[in-house]
């Protein structure tokens, strides 16, 4: 992320050189790309010996250069350290080209994923020449011959991601901070990876807060607490144990601090500590730590969702 990559009109075109220009090394090969005026992205495969910061590296550090000359500001071109991840699944891979197909119509550049020029999405639906990049990598994912891969890359780009789903993108990817009570001072941010995005977008915003509630609805339900009164204003024992629960999760999935819960449920960060440790003693609540995150936010949500259906009343006859 940066300050206008795009300051001069020649800018976008040598960008993509560079970018191809630092995939020649043998062991180097880019799979995706997108070009965005405040925003660098690639999809590579690299060498086991080779590092994602060399690959950034020729890249970042000549873009700098280019922009300063173009746009000469006295401020940083780059916001900060790339931010990087592994791509560990076919899968995964999928939904990321479906991303950065959609990326430049939400950031409302264009009006569709097919009109925005300096991306390789264009070059993959073969609307655009290749120039140098290769698209096979791809298409191989979407099917066997160019004209069918093609067809079935249309389809499974042409589902818009959900805004819960751009929200995990972003925090996942450092484009967007969590927010909130992030530990002993009342409002914070901080760059959140993984589970930590995951919940915190499944909260419905940016902060912190929403995966707490998320969880506490979900420790709720495992406990058989009922949808009553909420954990805050429990003082039973039950209670505490609950608000406990929610503390191991939160930092099992680095969500927040346990001083970040403390402050969430209005209650002494030495106290939850405390309750913490015992959870951690009984087996039936180990149980209940160890479940899959993505089970968690399966029925988390769906216990939002059947809540908010309760409290409107349902569908009239």
């Amino acid at each position: 992320m940066g300050r206008s990559f795009f300051a001069d009109p020649s800018l976008a075109a040598r960008i993509r050189e560079r970018l191809l220009g630092a995939h020649e090394r043998e062991g180097r090969e880019l799979v995706d790309y997108l070009l965005l005026p405040g925003e660098l992205h690639a999809i590579s495969t690299i060498a086991s010996g080779d590092s994602v910061g060399s690959v950034a590296r020729a890249v970042g550090n000549v873009v700098s250069r280019w922009v300063r000359e173009a746009q000469p500001l006295r401020s940083p071109v780059m916001a900060g350290r790339y931010s990087a991840r592994c791509i560990e699944t076919v899968e995964a891979l999928k939904h990321e080209v479906r991303a950065l197909a959609w990326r430049p119509v939400e950031l409302g550049l264009s009006a569709t994923p097919t009109h925005y020029p300096h991306g390789a999405f264009r070059i993959l639906l073969g609307l655009t020449p290749a120039r140098g990049f290769d698209a096979r990598p791809v298409l191989k994912l979407f099917g066997d011959s160019v004209q069918g891969a093609r067809a079935s890359l249309r389809r499974w780009v042409a589902e818009r991601p959900s805004e819960q789903a751009w929200r995990e993108w972003e925090l996942g990817r450092g484009l967007q901070l969590a927010t909130g009570a992030l530990g002993p001072r009342p409002s914070g941010a901080k760059a959140v990876t993984g589970a930590a995005a995951a919940l915190i977008a499944a909260g419905g915003s940016s902060q912190v807060e929403g995966a707490l509630r998320l969880l506490e609805v979900w420790v709720a339900a495992k406990m058989q607490l009922g949808r009553g009164t909420p954990l805050r204003e429990l003082s039973s024992s039950e209670g505490a144990r609950g608000r406990a629960l929610v503390g191991l999760l939160a930092l099992r999935h680095r969500v927040c601090s346990a001083s970040s819960v403390a402050r969430h449920f209005g209650r002494a960060k030495a106290t939850l500590s405390e309750q913490m440790a015992a959870c951690r003693r009984r087996s039936v609540d180990r149980q209940i730590l160890e479940t899959p995150l993505r089970r968690i936010l399966d029925e988390a949500t769906a216990l939002v969702a059947r809540d908010s259906t309760t409290r409107g009343g349902g569908r009239g006859d």
